[in-house]
């Protein structure tokens, strides 16, 4: 994520999101098929790295049930931690390209 989203943009976000849910569904099931290239990869571990973050922020609540004016505060906070969130991200991208190639392996054998 770039910055944080304000609260109508959230809701533009998610009536956009709805409408192309098959689609993206579609592209989805035909990219599952195929190895996930380097940058995908890659993005997987920032986002990884920044569901533990924002885990660490929230302890024990869950962020499903954050309001907008949380998750605001809670995107600006991680905004502040990207360099953190990058150095994790570097560690865990090992751990995600083994099992990128599990998952490919897993599929064709089960062909």
């Amino acid at each position: 994520m770039d910055e944080a989203l304000t609260p109508a943009q959230r809701l533009k976000r998610s009536r956009v999101m709805r409408q192309k849910s098959k689609v993206i569904q579609r592209k989805r099931t035909i990219a599952m098929k195929k190895r996930a290239p380097s940058e995908v990869i890659q993005k997987r571990a920032l986002k990884k790295a920044r569901d533990i973050l924002s885990k660490k922020i929230l302890k024990d609540r869950d962020r499903k049930d954050l309001g907008y004016g949380e998750l605001d505060q809670l995107d600006k906070k991680l905004d502040k931690k990207k360099s953190v969130i990058k150095k994790i991200a570097k560690k865990m991208l090992p751990h995600l390209k083994k099992a990128e190639k599990d998952r490919i392996e897993k599929l064709r054998s089960s062909k």
